[in-house]
Formats: C-alpha cells, sequence, structure tokens
C-alpha cells in the first residue's frame, strides 16, 4: 500500500477538489446522500471528508460503506475531527477510524508537539495520513490562529499559525489546512513549506474563499461543501469549480 499523500495525489491528476460531505445531522438518508454524491461527482473530486458531527448520526456500517464506495471510485476519504486529546487518546481514536476505512484524518495540533509526532509516526507506519490545522477559513480564526505567543527558547513573540506550521514541517505531516479566506497566510505557508506537504484549503465559494487565486498562490486541494452541495446542478457546479482552479 502507497502512502497517503501520494494516493491523495493520484486521485487528483483530473481534480483538485475534496467533496466537503458535511450535510446537517438532521438531514435524512445521510449514508444514501452520500453514496449518491460520491457515484455522481467521482470524476470532478479527488476525495471525500466526513465532518465529526456526521460521524456521530452515521453507524459503523454506513461509514465502512461510504468508504468503501469511495475507493471504489478511485478516491480517499477523510476524517474531519480536529482530533486533539491526551496521546494515548489520539492514536486510539485514529486506530478506530483507519478499522473504519479512512485515509487520513484532520487534527489540531494545539494537543503538542509530542503527542503530534506520535500520532504521525504511528498512522503512517499503517499508510495512513494527518492533516493538522494551521489556519482554518471562519472570519474569527484570526483571533485565535494568528494571535502572538512567546516561543520558550527566544522569548520572540510569533503567531500561533507559525509555530503550527514548523511543527507539521519537522514531524513530517502530510498536509495543512489553510484557509482560502487567507490568501496571504496561503501565500507564507507555501513558500515555507515548498513540496514538504500539501496545503489544503477550505472556504470555497460559500465563505468567500476563490479557487484559482487559492490554487495560484500555492494550494494543493480545494476542500468545498455547500457550494456544491446546495447547488441547483451539483455536478455543473463541480464541473465549473473544476476549470476554475485550473491554472
Amino acid at each position: 500500500m502507497t502512502k497517503f499523500s501520494n494516493r491523495i495525489s493520484n486521485s487528483s491528476k483530473k481534480s483538485s477538489i475534496i467533496l466537503a460531505n458535511d450535510y446537517s445531522n438532521k438531514t435524512p438518508k445521510l449514508e444514501a446522500k452520500t453514496i449518491q454524491n460520491i457515484k455522481s461527482l467521482h470524476e470532478f473530486i479527488c476525495g471525500v471528508k466526513i465532518n465529526f458531527h456526521l460521524l456521530l448520526k452515521l453507524g459503523n456500517k454506513e461509514i465502512k460503506k461510504i468508504n468503501k464506495t469511495a475507493h471504489n471510485y478511485g478516491l480517499q476519504t477523510i476524517a474531519d475531527i480536529k482530533l486533539n486529546d491526551i496521546g494515548n487518546t489520539n492514536l486510539v481514536t485514529a486506530e478506530n477510524l483507519w478499522d473504519l476505512g479512512f485515509d487520513a484524518l484532520i487534527v489540531n495540533p494545539i494537543m503538542g508537539n509530542t503527542s503530534l509526532r506520535n500520532l504521525i509516526q504511528s498512522s503512517h507506519k499503517k499508510d495512513k495520513g494527518i492533516i493538522t490545522l494551521c489556519h482554518m477559513s471562519a472570519p474569527e480564526a484570526r483571533i485565535s490562529y494568528e494571535l502572538n505567543v512567546i516561543r520558550q527558547k527566544n522569548s520572540k513573540k510569533t503567531p500561533l499559525y507559525h509555530i503550527f506550521l514548523d511543527w507539521a514541517i519537522k514531524n513530517n505531516s502530510d498536509g495543512i489546512i489553510v484557509g482560502a479566506t487567507y490568501p496571504n497566510v496561503i501565500k507564507f505557508c507555501k513558500k515555507k513549506v515548498g513540496s514538504k506537504l500539501q496545503i489544503y484549503s477550505p472556504g470555497i465559494g460559500t465563505q468567500g474563499g476563490n479557487p484559482l487565486k487559492a490554487k495560484k498562490l500555492g494550494s494543493d486541494f480545494l476542500i468545498i461543501g455547500r457550494t456544491i452541495l446546495n447547488a441547483k446542478n451539483p455536478i455543473e457546479t463541480a464541473r465549473k469549480l473544476v476549470t476554475d482552479s485550473i491554472l
């Protein structure tokens, strides 16, 4: 089995879009809708992201079926739970998600550098991926991710997302989350990471992020949900987004 970063790259030869299948948990027939999205949109996406609130709603058999369907169409699946707990809990949680068939999960590096490193190393042994938060897409993200903190070694004030970026690089994370709504942050991060890891950008469309601009500045993957899911014609919307994001 190849490592996750290679698998997602192979899946993205036609499209760099990851479908954020983040319906409300009150949406009926979640499993059927998700599987139908995979079948109808697979030509225009390279992966599927499923959020924490839907994992709570779906049963294990349903999740396994969704992941198997995605894999049958050559897509990668990402569990977006923003994992952040003590080291042992992180490892057990990841193991459960791997058993359900996920290829990668999104974690919060606020767990600490050592816990993050251990989780990445453990996951890589199973050819699974870890994507770490660096800077989110929501308007209020600036308040926390750009918060100036003091590094212990040199007492220099540094934006928090700079530290998260450094940890992602040093610990060989498979990718980082940087919102498309913060183009200057994408540009900064791309300059730092080069080809060391991949940049995943949510916030396209509904939140105001521009797909072409994000790609030009360095985003490798575009995480898009409501813009496609709520469209009158999701297939044509996805097709246009692929065209608009091609450099």
